[in-house]
């Protein structure tokens, strides 16, 4: 019996790390354009009415938020449209809104619309209306009577 020399030992070829790389580097760079090519597109701005003045060219067309004060309220509760202005005290301007209007809803009172200028006027789609800050639970039976007394005299 004849011994056999061992065969040496098989040399694994390299493979080259480049196309793995790059594949890795061409999926970043589509997720990052799909995530952030349409992040402009989408945000929402939050403005002031002197803010917008002020931007007026960059945000004109796109989807805001703008906030300030509620001024000479006109709503129609059959047709449900609502027209007032919003102002900060530095820029006014006109609204449209139409749908239900809460009870918290009035003349002075704090308020962001969500929507779109057409022109001057802002087209609202969603209003959040600020409500007091204060509320205290009633502590008596007189209390609560004396509280639900004073809202049935509102409506």
């Amino acid at each position: 019996m004849t011994h056999a020399t061992p065969l040496p030992r098989a040399r694994r070829r390299r493979r080259s790390p480049l196309p793995v790389v790059l594949g890795v580097l061409a999926l970043v760079g589509l997720t990052a354009f799909i995530a952030f090519g349409n992040l402009g597109k989408s945000l929402e701005y939050f403005v002031t009415p002197t803010e917008y003045l002020q931007q007026r060219a960059e945000l004109e067309g796109r989807p805001l938020r703008i906030g300030g004060l509620v001024k000479d309220v006109q709503y129609n509760p059959q047709t449900l449209d609502l027209k007032f202005n919003v102002t900060d005290g530095g820029a006014t301007f006109p609204v449209q809104y139409h749908g239900a209007v809460s009870d918290l809803f009035k003349e002075n009172q704090g308020v962001v619309v969500r929507g779109a200028f057409q022109g001057n006027t802002f087209h609202a789609t969603e209003l959040v209306v600020k409500h007091s800050e204060e509320y205290q639970v009633p502590k008596t039976q007189a209390d609560l009577k004396r509280l639900l007394q004073e809202n049935q005299s509102q409506q």
